[in-house]
């Protein structure tokens, strides 16, 4: 089968296109046949060696996919063959990625994939949307009715962020980096879409939520809590999900005593069993039209690199020439 892998971790340019045996699933596996992977930024950190994880060379990249159930292995009770399926949680700890004609998939890392919702949109909320509904509802405690802000907004846990709150009943405040991300941040359901570039983002909170706000669900890599902390409502919560170097400083006189939370988190590490919890509703949501991915360009398999490299410009190097997800395409 034609694959997208690595022999060593190395930069993008290190990603070879070529065959590799069809894997057969094992125990609880089940085999894809892969139509659509998505990449995530930690794609590119495992790919370069940036976070160290066990990997089986010649390893093959990519942590989402969808497709249609190839084969069963044995014990597998979910699926059966022709059903269209999606997940995330591939190439991490040990696992093989799925940029890959063919993948053998843990069945407890696989959901069913709406008739409405193609293999692409499939793939591209899958980390992005997991994450999301984790930092919300599991660790947010995210009421209707309540106050979330996120920056980025047309970002891919943003934007899931902002669709997801709005389809729970909350109030949304996003911020973005462009008049045109602005206008889409408010298509996707935002209440207020502010521009970081021109507008007085605390003063934009503050008189959109006079007591603060109740989720702020931070995205940045480099997020400052002296200015973001004083936004909090009382018992605010706010989610921090990026920023591995990031060293900030923390206000503790506007912090504790209103009885805030700071909570951190990573979606791999949730079981199978709060990943499909949060799968399954958004996979309800997709399907009832509340919930799309963003999908900002779309590559063929022989042309990973080039997707891993844009990415990887837009995520580390901050070229703002992308917004939505970077998508394989696979035939």
């Amino acid at each position: 089968m034609r694959a997208a892998f690595v022999t060593e971790t190395g930069p993008a340019e290190s990603i070879k296109i070529g065959d590799l045996p069809k894997p057969s699933p094992k125990a609880g596996e089940v085999l894809v046949k892969v139509h659509a992977v998505s990449y995530n930024p930690i794609d590119l950190y495992v790919r370069s060696g940036m976070i160290a994880m066990p990997l089986a060379f010649p390893y093959i990249v990519g942590t989402d996919v969808a497709g249609t159930v190839e084969a069963l292995g044995p014990g597998t009770t979910r699926f059966a063959v022709g059903d269209r399926v999606w997940g995330s949680n591939n190439g991490l700890l040990g696992r093989q990625g799925c940029t890959s004609e063919f993948a053998a998939i843990s069945e407890e890392y696989l959901y069913k994939t709406p008739d409405s919702v193609t293999d692409a949109d499939a793939a591209s909320m899958a980390l992005t949307g997991i994450t999301a509904h984790l930092g919300l509802f599991q660790f947010g405690r995210l009421a209707s009715g309540e106050t979330v802000y996120v920056p980025g907004g047309t970002g891919g846990v943003g934007s899931m962020v902002v669709q997801m709150a709005k389809a729970a009943g909350a109030k949304v405040i996003t911020s973005a980096g462009s008049d045109a991300k602005v206008a889409l941040s408010t298509q996707l359901g935002a209440d207020l879409a502010l521009n970081y570039k021109t507008d007085d983002i605390p003063a934009r909170i503050r008189e959109f939520a006079p007591d603060g706000v109740d989720v702020w669900y931070e995205t940045q890599r480099e997020p400052n809590l002296e200015i973001s902390i004083p936004l909090l409502r009382k018992r605010g919560r706010m989610i921090l999900m990026a920023g591995r170097t990031a060293k900030p400083i923390l206000p503790l006189g506007a912090f504790y005593p209103r009885n805030c939370a700071l909570i951190g988190f990573a979606m791999f590490n949730a079981t199978p069993e709060e990943q499909r919890t949060a799968a399954v509703e958004l996979a309800q949501w997709a399907s009832e039209g509340k919930l799309k991915a963003l999908i900002g360009r779309t590559f063929p398999l022989e042309e990973v690199s080039n997707a891993q490299k844009l990415l990887e410009q837009n995520t580390i190097d901050a070229a703002g020439t992308l917004h939505g997800k970077v998508v394989v395409t696979i035939p």
